[in-house]
């Protein structure tokens, strides 16, 4: 346990919460404000807690574990901190933004050797706070709990969440921004990543033009975080680039492959090592639509499903820029050409990702144009994403031939396609040709964490009720299996009208 952050990158010389611009660190120092009593614990997760933190389970019952993971009391040897970054929000450089209700505690290297970050979420202000109020509510923390362990269990690189602690302190809330302010509860999230450095850290550095600092911190991201670059490399920057760039490309193809839109993609939301991270206003597609949009503060669509890879390379040349003033001329030029690779990165990964939803194996010309004729007809017909690919995965050819679907819903109503039987015959006849084996259950999630799951735990959460939050985190953590208790709550069953119409807002 320590802080190795303060021996290699600068904190602000100016202690205090007080909201400021902050210049020429990385950290600012900032306690955490307790969160007011009583509390209580509404989840953990045993895999976090054992596997990565090499605790008991039976720890997180203690009144010293529920003040330890709300900001209550520190670890010893914690000096708290608040990062600065900055971020281009919806398209345009917001400047200075930073942890506003974030605490980094410190890193943790377990018994694996591996390095984990601490961080706490709703727990309290910082420097950065803007006009906040530092806190998270139930709804919000809830949803983070519960969609990065998700995540994690269907192969997602992710941040991972240890526990939630709920509070009675009243938090102020405008959920849709239509004036509407009621009294919500805080909560706080124990989370944690390998780092939670995303674009906008190198960002704030370049645009403020601290370039000395800029040069600092990426040796010290690629010296902690990335050690197959040589330190001493001239072109490690450039090689740095590289993998960020074909890393996100991976990421985004994984997000696709299961549905998921993380609903606010700006620069300061991705992260450099190219995890999923600051899980807001997500959802995970119900019916097929390339437009689909989770976040009700997304008027135009910026941050649809369907826009994400163009997102990521929106980020990844702004990343470019800010590397700029530590990249030769000629490096400067081999970035482009770099970039321009992105598209084809993507495309590669979501080819391979989707012949393996659909259990083709080798190489055939023709199925690129496959997939999309299953994805144009899913889409027209407003099939189920994530059900119609774990259908076609548990289906016989002899039900795919006879056109048997009984209690197959979503596979059944991609059959009244006009379309349908023509490319049935085109997947019967690529599947005899590919050494078909029924094994694509396992790329093929049968539970993932719908909006309105979500929703339903919730409600339940803000009355002191946990056991479905404990329900969907015990079921999403084994997404591919199925399992009764899920059969029963409904969860691969059709799901209901009001879901189809449910998106999140920024508020939480």
């Amino acid at each position: 346990w320590g802080m190795p952050e303060k021996k290699a990158l600068p904190i602000d010389k100016v202690d205090g919460n007080f909201v400021r611009t902050v210049k020429n660190c990385i950290f600012s120092k900032s306690i955490p404000t307790p969160l007011k009593g009583p509390l209580r614990l509404a989840a953990a997760c045993k895999d976090v807690i054992e596997g990565i933190l090499d605790l008991d389970a039976s720890v997180t019952r203690s009144g010293d574990f529920l003040h330890y993971a709300s900001g209550g009391r520190l670890l010893p040897g914690s000096v708290p901190l608040a990062h600065r970054y900055g971020g281009h929000q919806f398209g345009y450089w917001a400047g200075q933004l930073g942890d506003g209700r974030a605490h980094f505690l410190g890193q943790y290297s377990n018994k694996k050797g591996e390095v984990w970050e601490l961080q706490l979420k709703g727990s309290g202000k910082t420097p950065y706070s803007r006009s906040g109020d530092g806190r998270a509510v139930i709804r919000s923390s809830v949803r983070e709990f519960l969609c990065s362990e998700a995540m994690h269990f269907l192969g997602v690189p992710t941040s991972r969440a240890a526990s939630l602690i709920v509070s009675e302190e009243p938090v102020l809330r405008d959920q849709f921004y239509n004036g509407n302010v009621k009294a919500e509860r805080g909560a706080v999230v124990l989370r944690l990543a390998k780092s939670w450095f995303r674009i906008g850290s190198l960002e704030i550095l370049s645009q403020s033009g601290e370039i000395d600092l800029l040069r600092k911190l990426l040796n010290f991201v690629i010296d902690e975080h990335f050690p197959f670059i040589n330190p001493d490399n001239p072109e490690k920057y450039l090689v740095f680039f590289s993998t960020v760039v074909n890393e996100t490309a991976d990421l985004i193809a994984q997000w696709m492959s299961v549905g998921f839109a993380h609903g606010v993609c700006n620069t300061d939301n991705f992260s450099i090592l190219s995890i999923t991270i600051d899980y807001g206003p997500f959802g995970f597609m119900e019916s097929y639509n390339p437009n689909f949009i989770p976040n009700t503060s997304d008027d135009e669509g910026r941050y649809s499903i369907g826009a994400q890879a163009n997102i990521g390379l929106f980020n990844l040349e702004k990343l470019l820029v800010a590397l700029i003033p530590v990249l030769t001329q000629t490096q400067q030029k081999q970035a482009k050409i770099i970039l321009k690779g992105y598209a084809n990165i993507y495309q590669m990964r979501v080819h391979q990702i989707f012949k393996a939803k659909l259990g083709l194996l080798g190489e055939d010309e023709d199925d690129n144009d496959l997939i999309a004729f299953l994805l144009k007809m899913m889409e027209d017909t407003e099939s189920d994403f994530t059900m119609t690919f774990r259908e076609l995965s548990e289906v016989s050819a002899n039900q795919l031939l006879n056109r048997n679907f009984t209690q197959m819903w979503a596979l059944d109503d991609l059959s009244h396609h006009k379309h349908f039987s023509d490319w049935l015959n085109k997947y019967l006849f690529r599947l005899k040709t590919s050494d078909w084996i029924k094994c694509f259950t396992d790329v093929n999630p049968r539970y993932v964490l719908r909006n309105w799951m979500a929703e339903s735990a919730i409600r339940k959460a803000e009355r002191n009720d946990f056991s479905e939050v404990e329900l969907l985190h015990h079921i999403l953590s084994s997404p591919f299996v199925t399992q009764e208790t899920a059969e029963e709550a409904g969860y691969a069953a059709r799901p209901p009208q009001w879901a189809r119409r449910l998106k999140v807002s920024c508020s939480s």
